[in-house]
């Protein structure tokens, strides 16, 4: 059996933070309360598998991803990533990995991306016919190779972040970190950068771990995904299993030609969106015929788009009911 590349048992964080009693008190009597960003989480990543990270803000997965690429220590629990201790932060390790952070620049922003790129190659040894190779066909598929003279400060978001990419597997490593890798992006960098990831993962085996608040990333590039809640493992399993679940149901975007009550239209569903004279709702995918042929003699119809359930309307279903539980 394959040892897994990535290895986490009952991992833990705890923050302490300050508890605020007033301006006195904080400054001569502070007292301190602790937070569990994360509690005894367990999974393993084999080789090659694309994995997406979720969960709403605070849910502890960019902790996760910072202890993993060891930014943090764990409170607690054990971390095996290729057989080392992330927080050791040894040569032989960091060379071995790739991280990209959408909210943090990795290069220096006063030199040129090709000026950042040399300094990689000198980091990491990467021969010099291997380094032109790699930096000519990388460029060329995130379409930037005519900004390598530009200085990084110059370049818009979306430049900037592809070129972030390209430096982050230079040195061809084994497993790619990614924390919001398309925040504010245009629709078209979103797509080349999806694009980009999945072929180079396939291509080059590597193992991707994907944080992201954008469900078509996570659609496009994962095939696994691992569902963060209160900082607790909520949803462990295939891309797959994750749709599957919910196959028995459709979306029915409603555009009407006037404004109609809410009353009416809940008679063919549940009401999921409601903007002026347009309405989704979710039915029965065994019901749709019936439904849509209904609502079309009963209601001023224009158009009705059929839709699957959208990836984040299952997420955040998923979040709901995890915080019942705890509740």
């Amino acid at each position: 059996m394959t040892k897994p590349i990535i290895s986490v048992s009952n991992l833990q964080k705890k923050y302490s933070v300050k508890f605020k009693q007033g301006f006195w008190k904080d400054s001569f009597f502070p007292k301190f309360e602790y937070v569990m960003a994360l509690k005894n989480a367990t999974f393993e990543i084999n080789k090659g598998e694309s994995v997406a990270l979720l969960g709403p803000n605070g849910a502890g997965k960019t902790t996760t991803m910072k202890m993993l690429s060891g930014l943090l220590f764990p409170s607690g629990g054990s971390i095996d990533v290729m057989g080392f201790f992330p927080f050791d932060r040894k040569n032989t390790y960091l060379k071995k990995i790739g991280l990209v952070m959408g909210n943090r620049s990795g290069l220096a922003w006063d030199l040129t991306a090709n000026q950042n790129f040399e300094l990689s190659k000198k980091i990491y040894q990467i021969p010099e016919r291997t380094f032109v190779e790699r930096v000519n066909r990388l460029t060329k598929m995130l379409d930037v190779d005519s900004y390598l003279d530009k200085q990084v400060r110059k370049l818009s978001l979306g430049e900037r972040m592809k070129l972030e990419l390209v430096s982050s597997i230079l040195h061809n490593p084994e497993i790619l970190y990614l924390d919001e890798p398309t925040i504010g992006l245009d629709i078209i960098s979103k797509q080349r950068i999806r694009s980009f990831l999945r072929e180079i993962q396939k291509e080059l085996q590597i193992t991707l771990l994907l944080t992201s608040h954008d469900m078509d990333d996570v659609e496009k590039v994962s095939d696994r995904v691992i569902v963060i809640n209160h900082g607790e493992i909520v949803y462990d399993d295939s891309m797959h299993s994750l749709l599957r679940n919910y196959k028995d149901k459709k979306y029915l975007t409603l555009v009407l030609t006037e404004e109609v009550p809410e009353t009416k239209i809940l008679k063919y569903g549940k009401i999921i969106d409601k903007k002026p004279l347009t309405v989704t709702i979710e039915i029965s995918k065994d019901r749709q015929s019936e439904v849509i042929s209904e609502i079309m003699e009963a209601l001023p119809i224009d158009d009705i788009d059929i839709v699957h359930v959208p990836l984040e309307e299952i997420i955040g279903n998923m979040f709901t009911k995890s915080k019942t539980q705890i509740d």
